[in-house]
């Protein structure tokens, strides 16, 4: 068997143990299903893990939360299927979630629908890279929390949770967080949108990590319409996160 690096040993082992925290937690209506990708779709999250997370980086990019049509599918952050498979290189085994939500049903890596987000997102860095691997020496991408959650057919973000629910999965959230910065050393936490921007603040004052933000894709955002990889990358150059 091929050996993992003890950076993503340490990564896997962590998400594994994200997991299993948020496994435990209940959530009320109008919350009417919630998918957790960490465990039904854990295979190809584990190979994302370890193909991509070998060593250190200068740059974590964290996002919110799964999006319907993209780590719902596949359990890679901001997971467009076709960006996933065809420029990420992974392709993996996705089960069922239980119990499913009729109005959003998981269909893997078979999933026709794009992830606009994460079109956007993987496209940009395959147009500065090339490759993902010249784009991961240096860069990494999580997610803030792991679970999506569905009003019926309606997104949830985790920003809309009730107080007491959302202060439990922040808990949560804010230890994998800070796992992550002091496993991948990252100079910078660039929150993709202004809530991931405030959680990685919040989570890792006292350390020597730098946070900013850069616009979040979603086509939900008229400015994210009108150029978004324009404007990400003028921000991240005015940041002096990349030159």
């Amino acid at each position: 068997m091929e050996r993992v690096p003890p950076v993503a040993e340490r990564l896997i082992a962590a998400a594994r143990q994200l997991s299993a925290s948020v496994s435990t937690l209940r959530f009320s209506p109008p919350v009417s299903h919630t998918y957790n990708p960490l465990d039904y779709a854990w295979c190809a999250h584990e190979a994302y893990l370890r193909r991509y997370g070998a060593s250190t980086r200068r740059v974590l990019f964290l996002g919110m939360n799964p999006g319907p049509f993209g780590m719902v599918q596949c359990g890679v952050p901001f997971g467009d299927v076709r960006m996933v498979r065809d420029w990420l290189g992974i392709e993996a085994t996705v089960r069922k979630p239980h119990p499913e939500n009729p109005r959003r049903p998981v269909e893997g890596f078979a999933c026709a629908r794009c992830e606009v987000s994460g079109q956007r997102l993987w496209g940009l860095f395959r147009e500065r890279f090339g490759t993902a691997d010249a784009f991961f020496t240096e860069h990494f991408v999580a997610n803030y929390c792991p679970l999506a959650f569905f009003d019926q057919g309606r997104n949830l973000t985790p920003d809309k949770l009730p107080a007491v629910e959302a202060h439990a999965l922040r808990v949560a959230c804010d230890i994998h967080l800070q796992t992550l910065a002091s496993v991948l050393q990252p100079q910078w936490v660039i929150g993709v949108g202004a809530f991931a921007e405030a959680r990685a603040t919040e989570a890792l004052t006292g350390t020597t990590v730098r946070t900013g933000r850069i616009l979040h894709p979603s086509p939900a955002s008229p400015l994210a319409n009108r150029g978004w990889a324009a404007a990400a990358t003028g921000q991240l150059l005015a940041l002096g996160v990349w030159d």
